[in-house]
């Protein structure tokens, strides 16, 4: 980040985020010859020349072929461990990562070498000025049978290492409803909840991911604004948003950065925020999400929004009062 970098310096949370999605080109064929496993790229350029998306159905391809590599602790930990590091160098101050459980336990990782994996780097978040919360996210494409036994198996974490559960993959014929009893599950476990709803799929699946699985914020959303009546509710109840602004132009969600309804969003009175989803799929991380906003005219961002954008970041994680407090005031001291 450039000495005079304001907007990448100015504190922030970052709430979606998964974990493997951080997978750099380098990393995933340094991790492939540790492991023995072979992928169809000579090198890191050829592989990033395959990071181009026609939706989220042909980045959920490459993103799941890639997932081979991680194989032991120590590649998740070291997977963790980079993007914890570059966060804080784009000012990120608090973290909620999202980590995909079925993608590894499908494929033979046991569930106990990616949460221990996970957890070692997330030990080291704090030496980095930043904390963290661990949401284990489940794929809508398989049966909530499946997320049922992977939840189970999961307990032992609960409150500890886990803190949420979300809800994420292809949202196209897998709506909400399919996951009533996990998300009930979750509830009576004391655990947050989220849900993708409202990026491939309509408006109605962010009334259902309220209504039906009680999620207490929702990822993507930004087909909200389809619902002038899901609007008011979104506005009236501060319902957070937590939007992906480089994903949504990488998957064809908007056609230019200047048609992103953001704007929009925010002058509908919504709790809407920056992340960067799979930066390393998309073309960044979170600080390169606002620069990237700030950089389109078409937006109109000003610094003041920018501000109000990593105000909503820290009022919509699930941080206690006190330490949210204290990010609110860092951002309030923030000089652009």
């Amino acid at each position: 980040m450039p000495h005079n970098d304001r907007i990448g310096a100015l504190p922030k949370a970052e709430l979606h985020l998964h974990i493997e999605g951080t997978l750099e080109p380098e990393l995933a064929l340094d991790l492939a010859q540790r492991n023995g496993v072979e992928l169809p790229f000579a090198d890191a350029d050829q592989l990033r020349a395959a990071y181009r998306f026609e939706n989220l159905q042909s980045f959920l391809d490459l993103y799941y072929a890639l997932t081979v590599v991680l194989r032991t602790e120590a590649d998740f930990t070291e997977l963790a461990g980079a993007y914890l590091r570059r966060a804080a160098a784009q000012g990120v101050r608090h973290a909620e990562i999202f980590f995909d459980p079925q993608a590894h336990i499908h494929r033979g990782v046991e569930l106990d070498t990616v949460v221990a994996g996970l957890q070692a780097a997330l030990e080291t978040a704090p030496g980095l000025g930043v904390s963290t919360r661990l949401i284990m996210c489940f794929l809508r494409d398989l049966s909530e049978a499946d997320a049922l036994a992977v939840f189970e198996a999961a307990r032992p974490w609960f409150g500890t290492v886990i803190t949420g559960i979300g809800l994420d993959s292809t949202e196209i014929g897998n709506p909400p409803a399919k996951f009533t009893d996990l998300f009930r599950r979750a509830r009576e476990a004391g655990l947050h909840r989220v849900a993708h709803a409202g990026e491939e799929g309509p408006a109605a699946n962010i009334t259902d991911a309220l209504d039906l699985l009680q999620a207490e914020r929702v990822d993507h959303g930004v087909r909200c604004l389809e619902d002038p009546a899901l609007v008011a509710r979104l506005a009236a109840e501060q319902i957070p948003l937590t939007v992906c602004p480089l994903s949504n132009l990488r998957l064809r969600v908007v056609d230019t950065l200047a048609d992103h309804p953001l704007p929009r969003m925010l002058a509908e009175g919504l709790l809407a925020t920056v992340n960067s989803d799979d930066p390393a799929y998309f073309g960044g991380y979170v600080a390169d999400n606002f620069h990237a906003l700030a950089d389109e005219p078409a937006l109109g961002l000003e610094p003041e929004t920018l501000r109000l954008l990593a105000a909503n970041s820290f009022k919509a994680s699930f941080l206690d009062e006190q330490t949210r407090a204290a990010y609110l005031a860092e951002v309030a001291a923030h000089r652009f």
